[in-house]
């Protein structure tokens, strides 16, 4: 079991915190010495031990390095390059333990990743991914590490899609690119009841903006959505912001993430409805949503906002909230208990609902 805490530590910084630059080594001397005396993070005795030893592990976002400006693309282009690099020998372990079928191909004319679970047999549904990484990190590939468990858990073969990052595309076509590979899917034969939407932390908020610009447009809508930890309110807007600052293990909005959002969307837009979801008018239908996230993130408001937007207008919706659990920790803390019975009730729920 220690190695795997260890690894999910390695996994959650790779996958969360999204910066190029290395702490100079005196700071992070400083921390490892801080952190074993105090760690940054209550720990608290209510949340398993697993997870309790992850925590204990967790240092003061504050010793992060800042984003690049919006308009700064060398910059991101480094930073970008760099987490890829990072989190590389995670998803090497990753396709080991699981044995993937992946396959590159394109659909709508957007790059995904075809993820099929080992053993896979075809029944007529699918669950397309939108990965996190603030809009402005990550890849199909780097996101193995989130879809293929979920592949395997579920049985549901995935299509991650590999959309544009900002600051090289902005919000309008991000959200074209995902919608593009709905569309071809269905002329592939798979009817929009059977296709699910999920996506974590910004692909989260990402799958939720996606499906109301569709149902505008009149496109129809999947049938079902998972969101875990959306980052469904791109602005700093929400109790939580505040009043978890100093909880949040992983980042600060500050310098980690509103550079990103305003490399995905101009502030004038940053509030729209296919952008910042919690936004939006869902008394003209959405699909079943199941919201995950934890107690400690500062995007906790975002899901009690999109919760409550869906609820109040007659949406089925679950919001599902774990104990002390810092952001996407059904990646973070890979192999607690905690995000065992997050991924299980994911299933559980696309069993319910997807298909209906």
């Amino acid at each position: 079991m220690r190695y795997r805490v260890r690894t999910a530590v390695r996994a959650g910084v790779a996958l969360v915190v999204f910066f190029s630059a290395q702490r100079p080594a005196s700071a992070q001397q400083k921390t490892d010495v801080a952190s074993a005396a105090q760690p940054y993070v209550n720990v608290p005795e209510t949340v398993s031990k697993e997870a309790q030893q992850i925590l204990q592990r967790m240092t003061d976002p504050a010793l992060q390095p800042s984003l690049p400006t919006p308009d700064d693309r060398e910059g991101w282009k480094k930073a970008q390059a760099d987490y890829e690099a990072r989190i590389k020998p995670f998803l090497d372990a990753i396709v080991k333990r699981y044995e993937p079928i992946i396959t590159e191909r394109k659909l709508g004319g957007v790059p995904v990743l075809d993820i099929k679970p080992k053993g896979w047999e075809d029944n007529g549904k699918v669950l397309v991914y939108t990965h996190g990484g603030a809009y402005a990190f990550g890849s199909a590939a780097s996101s193995v590490a989130s879809a293929a468990p979920v592949a395997d858990e579920t049985g549901l073969r995935v299509i991650s899609v590999d959309y544009t990052l900002a600051p090289y595309a902005r919000w309008q076509q991000v959200t074209g690119e995902v919608s593009a590979v709905l569309q071809a899917l269905q002329k592939e034969g798979y009817a929009l009841k059977n296709i699910a939407l999920y996506g974590d932390s910004a692909g989260g908020g990402l799958a939720a903006g996606v499906v109301l610009k569709m149902r505008d447009q009149g496109l129809g809508m999947p049938g079902a959505v998972v969101l875990w930890s959306p980052w469904s309110d791109i602005t700093e807007t929400g109790d939580t912001y505040t009043t978890l600052k100093r909880a949040e293990p992983l980042y600060l909005y500050g310098p980690h993430l509103k550079p990103a959002a305003d490399a995905y969307a101009d502030p004038k837009d940053q509030k729209n409805p296919y952008v910042s979801p919690v936004y939006g008018d869902y008394s003209k239908g959405f699909p079943p949503t199941l919201i995950q996230g934890g107690t400690k993130e500062i995007f906790l408001s975002n899901f009690v906002r999109q919760y409550q937007a869906l609820d109040t207008a007659g949406q089925t919706a679950k919001l599902d909230l774990y104990e002390g659990m810092p952001h996407v920790f059904q990646l973070v803390m890979f192999n607690a208990p905690e995000a065992q019975l997050a991924r299980r009730k994911m299933k559980e729920f696309l069993s319910q609902y997807l298909g209906k």
